[in-house]
């Protein structure tokens, strides 16, 4: 066994981990998607941006 080869026991553990953030990041999306779409919070973010241009 090569001295590298003891430093680097977990070479593809990297891209692995990299994988499952990219995984979770896409369902915590997707949830965040479905909260925003839904009326009553549309409702109150609208209000909110209509109140800070004074347009509302």
């Amino acid at each position: 066994m090569t001295a590298r080869a003891r430093l680097v026991p977990e070479a593809g553990a990297s891209t692995a981990e990299y994988a499952m953030t990219m995984l979770v990041a896409c369902a915590f999306a997707g949830v965040l998607m479905g909260i925003i779409k839904s009326n009553p919070i549309k409702t109150l973010l609208l209000g909110t941006i209509q109140k800070a241009l004074n347009i509302g």
